[in-house]
């Protein structure tokens, strides 16, 4: 089976003071959360789209996904959890005790506050995720990449013509996955910052996916206000 995951846990410190966490803010009067989840509504190839959203706002998850029309027997919305990796394990959690876990079951996981995604990308993670096991979307570094290990002064500057920006969505086998992150030690846990670490730490491939320069991640003001501008421009051709 193929099933979306959709990362809703964080509370938004970045976004300053606001009312609420950032995904339920409005973009062009709907909650950035969802215009992400309707472009996984929309695409037949999802058996099932789980939300992990914080424990306090799960009812106020269900209540704008009502609201909003999204298809609900096809989304449901789980606990998330207090790192990102412990909520894509939330939603494993909840896929295997709901139906098991088959060798050829992949999950589309995605960031809630990266609305802009498009058909091709969710599309190529599918089939990549089918055929590779691991995927990442990623774009080509356009600034040069500095390395500080002591914060104060350049320690490296690797070479930019093979650095790359992460993205979203991460597709990975299920089973892969879960059996891979019960391998790590704790300290290996501890520098996790996505869950293609997991695979790159244990010597499996990842296989990159083209993002796009426009499929930004909304954590500050200025990034809600850059995504605004992107609305208006579609809107407006």
């Amino acid at each position: 089976m193929i099933y979306a995951g959709i990362l809703a846990g964080g509370q938004g410190t970045r976004m300053g003071n606001v009312p609420m966490p950032k995904q339920f803010l409005l973009l062009n009067d709907k909650p950035i959360l969802v215009h992400t989840v309707e472009k996984f509504v929309l695409n037949p190839r999802f058996d099932k789209v789980i939300i992990a959203s914080p424990k306090e706002w799960l009812n106020y998850t269900q209540d704008i996904l009502k609201k909003f029309q999204i298809d609900l027997p096809k989304v449901v919305v789980v606990e998330g959890g207090s790192e990102r990796n412990d909520t894509i394990m939330n939603i494993i959690d909840y896929i295997e005790n709901e139906n098991g876990l088959e060798d050829n079951d992949i999950l589309v996981t995605h960031d809630a506050v990266r609305p802009f995604l498009t058909h091709r990308i969710i599309e190529e993670n599918i089939d990549m995720g089918l055929e590779y096991g691991a995927v990442d979307t990623v774009i080509e570094a356009i600034d040069t990449i500095v390395e500080s290990s002591d914060q104060k002064f350049i320690s490296d500057i690797p070479r930019r013509d093979i650095m790359f920006q992460g993205q979203t969505p991460q597709t990975f086998s299920i089973k892969t996955l879960k059996e891979l992150y019960n391998e790590l030690l704790d300290d290996e846990k501890e520098i996790l910052t996505d869950a293609c670490k997991i695979f790159t730490i244990k010597g499996r491939k990842v296989k990159l996916v083209k993002g796009e320069l426009f499929n930004i991640k909304i954590t500050t003001p200025y990034d809600l206000n850059v995504a605004n501008s992107i609305i208006k421009g579609s809107l407006d051709k």
